[in-house]
């Protein structure tokens, strides 16, 4: 199609064109503007194609090429002249090396904060449920018909970590106290004959309320807020002053 308008120039071809009838002269108008076109379509093509390939190269010009030639010369002694070919194509490369291994380490990060601290389900009251030594939510209802007042037993609470449960009346205390010992993270079981918790590891003893009476524990037992909802029990985090210390809680 280049050499067709030469061709119709020189052929006579144009002369018919211009005596051509009045119906087909829209014809040969839509022909030509196609042929722009076309020829609009490959030069912009070219003009892609080519800022395509030079995106990521500086432009070679005669001063940066003797430049170039002449850090060659002198970084033939081992000099270190600072010049680095192709910048822009290295930095590229280099944020893409980032991104690609940064993934999967992303990804591992990820595997480990989930580990240690995993997403608490959720509950009424903003608690969750009491579990039984399987896991399976405790009722008041079932507590009741096995515990008196006055006794204590061990539940599944936050994160799964052991609480006493306290029954109390008809019902439970409104706070659980956490089983592990604040010295080595012991099991710290409730000795009823002496109205305290003992840990058995290092001697570490607690009184009824779970507040540090002898060491080397160094630290009262935890707290969790109890709430009964629709008849089940809920423990929830306690991120008020510990009443029996007046101290903040350290386990928040």
């Amino acid at each position: 199609f280049w050499l067709k308008p030469f061709w119709l120039k020189f052929s006579g071809s144009d002369r018919l064109t211009r005596h051509a009838p009045a119906a087909a002269m829209p014809i040969i108008i839509g022909r030509r503007q196609l042929r722009r076109g076309s020829a609009l379509a490959v030069v912009a093509l070219v003009a892609s194609v080519y800022l395509l390939t030079n995106a990521f190269v500086a432009p070679t010009t005669w001063q940066t090429s003797r430049a170039a030639t002449s850090v060659a010369l002198r970084s033939a002694s081992g000099e270190y002249t600072g010049f680095v070919p192709d910048m822009q194509r290295r930095t590229l490369m280099n944020l893409l090396v980032v991104a690609i291994t940064a993934v999967p380490a992303l990804v591992v990060l990820g595997g480990y904060a989930f580990y240690f601290y995993p997403p608490l389900p959720g509950g009424g009251a903003g608690g969750v449920p009491a579990g039984d030594v399987d896991g399976n939510p405790i009722t008041l209802a079932t507590w009741m018909k096995t515990h008196k007042e006055g006794d204590r037993e061990l539940v599944q609470g936050l994160k799964g970590e052991p609480f006493y449960l306290i029954t109390k009346g008809d019902s439970i205390k409104d706070f659980a106290i956490g089983a592990v010992c604040t010295h080595l993270g012991c099991v710290v079981p409730w000795n009823k004959a002496v109205n305290r918790y003992c840990c058995p590891c290092h001697g570490s003893q607690y009184d009824e309320d779970g507040k540090v009476v002898r060491g080397p524990a160094p630290l009262s037992l935890s707290l969790a807020h109890v709430a009964t909802t629709d008849g089940n029990i809920l423990v929830s985090p306690w991120p008020e002053t510990d009443f029996r210390t007046g101290l903040k809680p350290w386990w928040s």
